[in-house]
């Protein structure tokens, strides 16, 4: 195995580990979207080019997009206070 490809093993199970003792769901879905970039470069290690694009599309991009807007349709991103008005 090569150094890049141990890096990327250990990489991905500190985002595992990190997921599951944080507490805050914006960094979740941020470390959660950094691993699925980071899946993909596996795959592209792997000599499997089309699954490595569906898993940056899909697993990073599409995913991560999703969890934002409901975050945001929650009100857990903070700063949004709901029905417009202003957080004192």
């Amino acid at each position: 195995m090569s150094f890049l490809s141990i890096a990327l093993l250990v990489f991905i199970l500190v985002c595992a580990l990190a997921v599951c003792l944080t507490r805050n769901l914006l960094v979740s879905i941020i470390i959660l979207m950094s691993q699925g970039l980071a899946m993909s470069v596996i795959w592209i290690l792997l000599e499997s080019p089309d699954l490595a694009i569906t898993e940056a599309a899909v697993g990073a991009g599409v995913t991560s997009l999703l969890f934002f807007v409901t975050l945001k349709k929650i009100h857990a991103i903070e700063g949004d206070a709901p029905d417009g008005k202003t957080e004192e």
